[in-house]
């Protein structure tokens, strides 16, 4: 086990009806005025964003709005908040949607007290202060709520890419999971496929002796085996919904992580699908994992072996450990796409015609060196041929 540091300071109001509690965190964490960044229609459609309002209200909390996120948050909206908070003086930030929407909001958290471009902590920058950021969840997916990280697509040349600091972990967050039942189930298995790739990118480590943390992925990777199918058949099974929603957080506060290398190829891969493509990013890990792991797995075969007999309950083959190891990755395969996942490049609405344009920016784009490192180290013809299996 590696040498690590762990600071996950996020207060956590986690039920039904905790949303109505949004004044009363945001005063305790010091907010005077706030800005309510969310996405649109279903926040509104719903009554949420009256009931955070109203809350507000109540602890005489005046604040500002800027709705319009989209999935794959863009930079432009970014810019625009920053000028929002600046002029509005602005002090806390108030994320309510999903993982997009947190995103955004940390992206004005930071770029409002930095004197640059906030694109720069997207190349690379740390990010070591900014405004603090609640949230209010309203999709189980990105683990946003929870983590030191967000992710903004560049308008200028569709470029993906993310950000991380502690200073961007968010206050608090508002985790109600009955505001989840309305999700349509391919937005509900796309956030199921995204939490499960938070749990997948950790697991794929070159580290050794990290048992604690095996473990608390396997466990977490078996409850979203489990809740999954149960939340697809009946959207309005809310202990299903729960246990999701605080799996997703888990998985990616890094309490999974720490101590161990990381992969983050899938990441990286789909990254580039869902800029050019905007197609939903759970959707595009989707087809992304089976390959990125068919390609790794001669790298370390036992990783993937451990993987499918902890977690798919896949029979050891010791004389032809390479067959479990297969065995497991179908299996993963198999259940994304039992609970409504594509399968490949035609059902995400990809076309292999553009994979030299995204293997270009995925290498080259915005400052690429012309490799991306995790569990292992890709080239040109490495991540041509992993898109080529995608097809």
């Amino acid at each position: 086990m590696q040498n690590f540091d762990f600071y996950s300071p996020t207060y956590f109001a986690f039920g039904k009806d905790t949303e109505n509690r949004a004044g009363e965190l945001v005063k305790r964490f010091g907010g005077s005025k706030v800005l309510i960044h969310y996405g649109g229609g279903s926040v509104v459609r719903s009554g949420l964003l009256d009931r955070v309002k109203t809350s507000l209200e109540k602890e005489g909390i005046p604040f500002v709005e800027l709705g319009g996120v989209q999935p794959n948050p863009r930079s432009g909206l970014v810019y625009e908040g920053i000028d929002l908070c600046r002029k509005e003086n602005v002090d806390f930030i108030l994320a309510v949607g999903g993982g997009s929407t947190i995103d955004s909001s940390k992206a004005i958290a930071a770029g409002t007290i930095y004197d640059g471009d906030f694109w720069d902590f997207y190349q690379g920058k740390r990010i070591e202060k900014a405004l603090p950021v609640g949230t209010i969840l309203t999709i189980a997916a990105a683990g946003s709520e929870g983590s030191a990280d967000s992710v903004i697509t560049k308008e200028d040349g569709m470029f993906k890419r993310g950000a991380s600091g502690d200073a961007i972990r968010p206050k608090f967050s508002i985790l109600n999971p009955a505001l989840t039942q309305t999700l349509p189930p391919f937005q509900t298995a796309a956030g199921i496929t995204d939490i499960m790739a938070h749990l997948y990118e950790r697991y794929l480590t070159n580290s050794e002796e990290v048992e604690v943390t095996d473990r608390l992925l396997e466990a977490l990777l078996l409850t979203m085996i489990h809740e999954g199918p149960r939340v697809i058949a009946d959207p309005n099974n809310y202990e299903a919904r729960a246990n999701i929603m605080w799996a997703g957080m888990m998985g990616h506060n890094n309490s999974c992580g720490v101590g161990r290398s990381q992969d983050w190829l899938s990441h990286m891969i789909e990254h580039e699908l869902s800029a050019l493509y905007d197609c939903a990013h759970g959707a595009g890990l989707a087809v992304t994992m089976p390959a990125v792991f068919t390609y790794e797995m001669k790298h370390n075969v036992m990783r993937f072996a451990q993987a499918a007999v902890r977690i798919w309950g896949c029979q050891m083959d010791f004389a032809h450990p390479e067959v479990t190891a297969k065995a497991g990755i179908e299996a993963f395969r198999n259940y994304l796409i039992s609970i409504g996942m594509p399968k490949n490049f035609e059902e995400l609405g990809a076309k292999e015609e553009d994979i030299p344009k995204l293997v270009q920016v995925l290498l080259y784009g915005d400052g690429g060196s012309g490799k991306i490192s995790g569990f292992v180290t890709l080239d040109e013809d490495s991540c041509t041929e992993i898109y080529k299996m995608m097809v």
